[in-house]
């Protein structure tokens, strides 16, 4: 006799029918004759008139059901009259990730009846007792279309993941016999109640009804809410079919996404995949891949067939099959798609699939539509609103995304996962939140071999969307022509996170000091979806900008001791610009609010020194570009022309923030960061790749032209006048105009860098006292920006980023709290990475802005020859010079080789 849970009377059918009435589009029927479960060969099928589409079937068999049930002799281990062997207890291999957060046990219950096919190990005419015997006969069904030994098929290929031939190791399919209950409900955060429609446990009431996910208690006899498990059955039914749709896989719910999602929490059967009726990712049904609107491509017949799609499906219906596979290809991680490199086969529709011989590779899935040679879509790649990614990852710096550029040559990258974090434990996964020994951070018990990178990193797929900011209505109206920035002059430019990165998880330091060598104390996790219309200020609990996702790498947040250079192949190699190590970006960007403005005479506090009784704290501050936060240094209170900078950064100055990809990406034309101004879907903005180190826009070097010097590239340096350098295409110059800092020619306009002093020894001219860098580039040869500002130009202790080799201390290796001069005595510039390279410029006493004098250069003679002004600047340092000096040994500045 049947258990409970599979008793199916006349009565009951009758009484189900009666009382539920779902809201379906088609509906599901059990008729497995019409299915693909029918191995007669007597009994033809006929799916919705397409005739015989069957691979599988008997040569002699007239049966149906023989295959699996019979009414004697059935194995009593598990279902329901079952006439085949169970697999044995030998060890599969399960799914396992970070972010699980229910135990998954080896295979049982009704799961160990589908593996008796789907893994492989028993021929599926191998049945316990034959058809019409009278007796017990176990002699096998002689079958047709199987894969050798008369076991399940391999489709494309055993492990290709187009394939029903499973195997017994399960780690790329979807977790079976795990318990789904309350407990896993809370800790995961995105699981739908338990006790919520359309879940139920079998041999409760309510009873599970043909189109409700059946989860199967532990103890079938004993049913609880707190012991049903995640089986085959829980969304397969082997006996059904749909009445209009011709492959649902043996689905209960729908296999694809019928309409919109509608932005409730509720489950619609009538229009939402099935993967819904457990899953509630928040922000999917407004994401850049859930949307019609958006996701509207249409997948290449190649590609269709392959999956198992009708041909002209869109992406926004095929919804999570866009990117995961329940039975994906072997090696994959997380059910992804194509999820592995290794090498490739051509499908028997004509598309290339992964082979199964690869490891883990979430780039791949990304890949496979991110990308012009995809062949997923019709429509994808560059000139397509589908934008091609991969092609910057090809670039020679790139982002180690794949894991033979990674250090431990190998995806480290794991959501959910803990280490010895003590902060945000709960519901990780839920936000892709990442351990920080997973970042690299060796005092959580990481390793900076762990450091790397991957898509899932800086984007939340579940959470993309279409907008210019993150937290604008992704459901209603018209969306806007990308998910980046406004990187125009219709408003102030900001700092404000895109649709893109809506929803990922970052970091927000804590500082407890302004001065410039004091790192952040602590970090604040921001995570969570925002909703629509949630607050954009930076104290909300979720990512509101974009260097909060930055920063949870480029920081002490994500190590202890920074990086080194050239780590990986396809990074930027130990020693250029003289640097060997990467730095702390949190410490640098840190942007005091009692340090913005001009003028500020609070230079001690952000850590300039004092020497020989010199001290820079007059008219000094911390300088920074506006990553984190606006300067408050306005062209009236700096003195300049606000168009000494390009669109957009020429509204605003002061006010405005700014991006860490304003500078990061690939290379963009002269005179802008926009890799693709005015227009949309070409290049696309993102620190994805680059043809410059560092992963800069632009190039930025210290070099004279040609020279070997330094980083051995030969590269000219950022800012050089040389006719052959092109320096309007060098990075400084896609935000500031190139024509006020670095040209002869054209009218000067009013800048900081102004003030009188600089017209005696030919040095007058070209803009004099308005623009000293106009005047500087025609009398400084090889003037390159490095003579005067450090190279790491992200947030330094003096104002404007200026150098001053008469205040070098532990940024150049000197002893903490210590103040230094150098470069004494010589004309070559002083390198010493990160911060110096070939930089020459003494600063005696700092001024405000628009009221520089040459005086306020010179050595202060500790060290160096004591020269002051301009005699200083051309060399002259046994005359003195404008007021002071001696000593002997020439420091010019104006011909640096």
């Amino acid at each position: 006799m049947r258990n409970n849970e599979f008793v199916i009377t006349g009565m009951l059918v009758l009484v189900s029918v009666a009382v539920w009435v779902a809201p379906v589009s088609a509906a599901r029927i059990a008729d497995i004759r019409n299915t693909k479960h029918n191995f007669s060969d007597f009994v033809t099928p006929n799916i919705l008139g397409s005739g015989d589409t069957r691979t599988v079937k008997a040569t002699q068999e007239a049966e149906i059901c023989v295959f699996c049930h019979t009414p004697h002799g059935a194995n009593q281990s598990e279902g329901p009259l079952w006439n085949r062997a169970i697999p044995s207890n030998a060890s599969y291999t399960v799914y396992s990730s970070g972010s699980i957060d229910s135990l998954i046990q080896q295979p049982n219950g009704a799961s160990k009846l589908c593996l008796s096919c789907h893994d492989g190990s028993i021929a599926i005419g191998s049945v316990r007792n034959r058809s019409g015997s009278g007796g017990f006969q176990s002699s096998a069904i002689n079958m047709t279309g199987t894969g050798s030994g008369g076991v399940m098929a391999p489709g494309e290929g055993n492990n290709t993941g187009y394939t029903r031939f499973l195997g017994k190791d399960l780690s790329n399919d979807h977790p079976i016999s795990l318990t789904y209950n309350q407990a896993l409900f809370n800790a995961d955060g995105e699981m739908r109640n338990p006790t919520a429609d359309p879940i139920r446990v079998r041999g409760l009431n309510p009873r599970p009804q043909l189109q409700d996910i059946h989860l199967q208690p532990a103890a079938r006899n004993a049913p609880t809410p707190e012991n049903g498990q995640v089986q085959c059955i829980s969304c397969h039914d082997p006996h059904i079919r749909d009445t209009t749709d011709e492959n649902i896989k043996f689905l209960r719910l729908n296999r694809l996404q019928k309409a919109q999602p509608d932005g409730s929490d509720n489950f619609l059967p009538a229009t939402d995949i099935i993967c819904l009726a457990c899953h509630t990712k928040a922000g999917w049904e407004g994401s850049a891949h859930a949307q019609p609107n958006v996701a509207n491509e249409i997948y290449t017949n190649a590609a269709a067939n392959v999956r198992e799609f009708a041909q002209g499906t869109a992406v926004w219906q095929t919804a999570c099959l866009a990117c995961h596979d329940t039975h994906t290809v072997q090696g994959s991680r997380r059910l992804l798609r194509g999820g592995t490199d290794g090498s490739t086969l051509t499908s028997s529709s004509g598309y290339a699939i992964k082979a199964g011989d690869g490891n883990y590779s979430v780039e791949e899935t990304c890949f496979a539509c991110h990308s012009s040679d995809g062949g997923t879509l019709t429509s994808q790649g560059m000139g397509t609103e589908v934008p091609d990614i991969k092609v910057d990852f090809n670039m020679p710096i790139h982002m180690p995304i794949r894991s033979s550029e990674q250090v431990a040559g190998m995806e480290v990258h794991d959501i959910g996962s803990t280490g010895l974090d003590s902060q945000e434990l709960n519901q990780r996964g839920k936000d892709f939140i990442e351990s920080r020994a997973n970042l690299g951070k060796v005092s959580m018990g990481g390793s900076l071999n762990n450091r790397h990178v991957e898509c899932t990193d800086c984007h939340n797929p579940h959470r993309v969307t279409r907008r210019r900011q993150f937290n604008q209505d992704n459901l209603n109206g018209a969306l806007d022509a990308a998910g980046t920035h406004n990187h125009d002059n219709a408003s102030p430019h900001t700092n404000i996170a895109s649709g893109v990165l809506r929803g990922m998880w970052g970091v927000e330091p804590v500082y407890t000091s302004n001065n410039f060598y004091v790192e952040p104390v602590n970090f604040t996790v921001k995570r969570g979806d925002p909703g629509t219309n949630g607050s954009t200020a930076v104290t909300q609990p979720y990512v509101t900008r974009e260097y909060q996702i930055c920063l949870k790498c480029h920081s002490n947040y994500g190590y202890d001791e920074p990086p080194l250079l050239g780590a990986s192949l396809v990074t930027t190699p130990s020693g250029v610009n003289g640097m060997t190590r990467y730095t702390n970006q949190a410490r640098e960007y840190n942007s005091p609010a009692s340090h913005a403005g001009e003028p500020r005479s609070v230079g001690s506090d952000g850590g300039a020194g004092n020497n020989n009784g010199f001290t820079w704290n007059t008219n000094n501050h911390r300088g920074w570009h506006p990553v984190m936060q606006p300067t408050g240094r306005t062209p009236s209170a700096r003195a300049t022309n606000q168009n000494n900078w390009t669109s957009p950064f020429n509204n605003a100055v002061g006010i405005q923030t700014m991006y860490c990809t304003d500078c990061h990406g690939s290379n963009t034309a002269a005179g802008t960061a926009d890799p693709d101004p005015g227009q949309e879907n070409g290049p696309v903005w993102g620190p994805h790749g680059s043809t410059n180190y560092f992963l800069l826009k632009g190039d930025w070097s210290g070099n004279a032209p040609g020279s070997p010097q330094n980083d051995f590239t030969g590269r000219p340096g950022t800012g050089d006048n040389d006719s052959g350098n092109d320096a309007t295409t060098h990075l400084c110059f896609k935000c500031h105009r190139y024509e006020q800092y670095a040209s002869p020619s054209g009218g000067s306009q009013a800048s900081g860098f102004s003030g009188m002093g600089c017209m005696c020894l030919g040095m007058g001219g070209m803009g004099g006292g308005a623009n000293f860098h106009r005047l500087h580039s025609t009398r400084v040869t090889n003037f390159r920006c490095n003579l005067c500002h450090v190279a790491v130009p992200h947030g330094w202790k003096n104002k404007n980023f200026l150098v001053n080799l008469n205040d070098v201390g532990e940024e150049a290796g000197f002893p903490p709290g210590s103040s230094n001069e150098v470069r004494n005595s010589t004309t070559n510039g002083y390198v010493q990475g990160p911060y110096y390279n070939r930089a020459v410029l003494k600063v005696r006493s700092f001024a405000r802005s628009g009221s520089w004098s040459a005086n306020n250069c010179g050595s202060i003679g500790v060290s160096g020859n004591g020269a002051v002004g301009v005699s200083w600047m051309v060399g002259m340092g046994g005359m003195g010079g404008m007021g002071g000096g001696g000593g002997g040994g020439s420091e010019a500045c104006s011909n640096v080789p």
